[in-house]
């Protein structure tokens, strides 16, 4: 197997212990040992490693940046490790169509940091949009703080160029903005986590930047009292282009890392940011202050240089805590749950309950704007009854979620960590579905192996 992969990659395929080790989880806690780590530089390549690995019965796991926190991209059946970071190029900027073509390796960031020059962006902003990759937040339909405004990746996916289990390349779309011919091919990838192909092209929509933002933040006296503020601005027709909730545990540890950070000393806080021209930003900043001043504790805005620092701070959240307890980590276990906006309130309030109810401490913080809450839970890792703990802490967490109509995952994915919970969220006749259409694509079964339930 070794020399065959050989042929197709040359030195851009590696078997030694320490590489394997390098490429055996993602940010989760899930882990196992590929037989092999691939580089491809392209399709042809990938299109090759997929003929041999199929007719071999080898299992193929795709990786982008290795960020995921649900173990997708952990090999738990060995076989191969595709590492699709190299093909990392911006193919093609056609923005006179509002549209982008570029390779899966190609991170966030950098993609933005290219449209800018020219007034456009790629709206899907996860906290780890410097260093995750295109193809994973395909993968994994990512979405982030803006998405309660511009949507998630699936809103602007085009089109894909996807290699098959058996080798052959299709593409899924067109680039055309609309179209009604047949089935989605394209959303059936999208979010589908490297179960049914591989990913090694993509034609993204990209929109024109916003003239201006404003962010208006305000301090309340409870969290559950912060999710009805949010309830409250989405009643009176304002749509923000984020919305963001920072518990007060999340507070103090924004200080503890930027003690000159302009937010309130105390409290649960919402941000709120608009964008647009200037008079409609300015006027729907006021308009959200108007709604939460009879609720808030404090309130105020910032536009321009002053937004810097607190989004800057807002996206070192999640590796931030260690500065609370230097003796505790941060696990990614129940940290992505989701309910419909009016259960806000009611999911707060339960975790607070589960959190207090096994003794471990918790961060709460999220894009509430579109009901998806992170709850950052952190352990001594040495201590085998704070894990058993943390577990529980975690199923009951899922378990709220699902018993309110939400989802265990809202933007990080099923993977390994979220797959027992599949069957109970979708149905057992939807999970068959999904099941029949990755048999119709993947029969041997060796597109990532047990995730997502299948």
């Amino acid at each position: 197997m070794l020399e065959s992969l050989q042929e197709i990659a040359r030195d851009r395929v590696s078997s030694s212990l320490a590489e394997r080790c390098c490429y055996s989880s993602d940010a989760s806690q899930i882990s196992g040992y590929p037989d092999f780590v691939v580089r491809p530089a392209n399709t042809g390549e990938v299109s090759r490693i997929m003929m041999l690995c199929n007719e071999r019965d080898v299992p193929v796991v795709a990786r982008g940046a290795g960020s995921g926190l649900a173990g997708g991209a952990s090999p738990v059946s060995g076989g191969v490790v595709l590492d699709m970071s190299g093909m990392n190029r911006i193919l093609e900027m056609d923005l006179e169509n509002l549209q982008v073509i570029v390779e899966p390796g190609v991170v966030a960031e950098k993609l933005n940091w290219a449209l800018e020059p020219h007034g456009f962006f790629f709206p899907p902003d996860p906290g780890s949009s410097s260093f995750c990759t295109i193809g994973g937040m395909i993968s994994y339909n990512s979405s982030g703080m803006r998405s309660v405004k511009y949507g998630t990746t699936r809103s602007y996916v085009l089109d894909l160029e996807v290699v098959l289990a058996d080798g052959r390349v299709i593409h899924t779309g067109s680039r055309n903005l609309k179209s009604a011919a047949g089935y989605d091919l394209t959303r059936l990838f999208v979010g589908a986590e490297g179960t049914l192909g591989i990913i090694t092209r993509a034609g993204l929509k990209v929109a024109p930047l916003p003239k201006e933002r404003r962010l208006v933040f305000a301090s309340f006296e409870s969290a559950e009292a912060a999710g009805q503020a949010v309830i409250a601005v989405f009643s009176q027709g304002i749509t923000p282009s984020a919305c963001e909730i920072l518990d007060r545990t999340t507070l103090k540890v924004l200080k503890l890392v930027d003690p000159e950070l302009v937010l309130p000393d105390d409290g649960d806080v919402i941000l709120f940011e608009v964008d647009g021209s200037g008079d409609s930003t300015a006027e729907a900043a006021e308009q959200i202050e108007k709604v939460c001043r009879p609720m808030a504790m404090t309130i105020r805005q910032a536009s321009g240089r002053q937004m810097v620092p607190i989004w800057a701070a807002r996206r070192l959240v999640g590796a931030a805590i260690s500065r609370l307890d230097p003796k505790k980590t941060r696990i990614y276990m129940g940290e992505d749950v989701g309910v419909p906006i009016k259960q806000i309130p009611a999911l707060i309030k339960r975790v607070q309950q589960i959190t207090a109810s096994v003794g471990i401490p918790a961060m709460k913080y999220g894009h509430i704007g579109d009901g998806n809450l992170h709850v950052a839970l952190f352990i001594d890792v040495n201590d085998p009854d704070q894990w058993d703990r943390l577990r529980t802490a975690a199923d009951r967490i899922h378990r709220a979620a699902l018993s309110l109509g939400g989802t265990v995952s809202s933007e990080h994915g099923i993977g390994l960590a979220r797959a027992d919970y599949m069957a109970e969220q979708v149905g057992e006749e939807s999970i068959n579905l999904m099941r029949a259409i990755k048999k119709a694509l993947d029969p041997r079964g060796i597109l990532n192996p047990g995730k997502m339930g299948l």
